[in-house]
């Protein structure tokens, strides 16, 4: 299975925390799944981290390589998704996963149920 991380479960992953679900932690585990982490989770990172909001010292990219996840950049398409969608969200950032996922036709990993309020198929 291909599915999107959501920025919560990336940074609960790499923290090994009990707040992962069991289902979420053995998506993540599976060797055949792949597992997408999308530019806009890794900017939030920065930006959170930045305002001392957020301590995540590691290296993006020696996370993907570590983790074996793929980065999923941000396409017109995305951004074409994005401007269609109803505002039952307002993070910028979880609008833009909505949108990815939407587009890509992939499930997002994470617990924040508003996402399937936009059609989105959500692994929790």
């Amino acid at each position: 299975m291909r599915f999107l991380l959501d920025t919560h479960v990336l940074l609960w992953w790499r923290d090994a925390s009990p707040l992962l679900s069991p289902l979420a932690s053995a998506e993540i585990a599976a060797g055949e799944n792949e597992v997408l982490v999308s530019i806009a989770s890794l900017w939030e990172i920065t930006i959170k981290r930045r305002l001392g909001k957020l301590a995540f010292a590691d290296d993006f990219e020696t996370v993907l390589r570590e983790e074996r996840f793929e980065l999923l950049g941000i396409s017109l398409a995305h951004l074409r998704r994005l401007d269609t969608l109803p505002s039952l969200h307002r993070d910028p950032f979880d609008r833009i996963l909505i949108a990815q996922a939407l587009t890509e036709n992939m499930p997002i990993l994470g617990s924040d149920k508003v996402f399937a309020a936009y059609g989105t198929m959500l692994i929790w």
